[in-house]
């Protein structure tokens, strides 16, 4: 069993900033790809960010030079640090994870979403 939750959402005016943290817990043995997406009303859940377990990060075209992902692998723990926030990035924001454990392998995690709003 493995859980992912999220925190840090909130209401913040166009141009502000929030932080999301994403912590894993459960049975972990190691994660690999750490990844946020988004999902605004009426529209497919989208992917934002994404970093692996080797450093590598990539990001969505909307979010590239607003948005960083960061990790730290020794508290399970993936972060969206949201600068310059526009009204087009409100959304439920999710976290995923690719986890492996000796019970099921690589699998799939989701969080159960945090709630960002960006008013104008």
């Amino acid at each position: 069993q493995v859980q992912l939750v999220e925190s840090g959402g909130g209401l913040v005016q166009a141009g502000g900033s929030l932080r999301l943290s994403c912590v894993s817990s459960g049975s972990i043995v190691s994660i690999n790809a750490l990844a946020w997406y988004r999902q605004a009303p009426g529209k497919q859940r989208e992917l934002v960010a994404a970093s692996t377990s080797r450093g590598s990060t990539n990001y969505a075209d909307a979010v590239k030079g607003r948005f960083t992902i960061t990790r730290d692998n020794a508290k399970n723990t993936v972060y969206l640090q949201m600068d310059s926030l526009k009204p087009e990035d409100t959304a439920v924001y999710y976290c995923n994870a690719a986890v492996f454990n000796d019970y099921t392998g690589w699998s799939d995690y989701w969080g159960q979403g945090t709630q960002v709003t960006v008013s104008s």
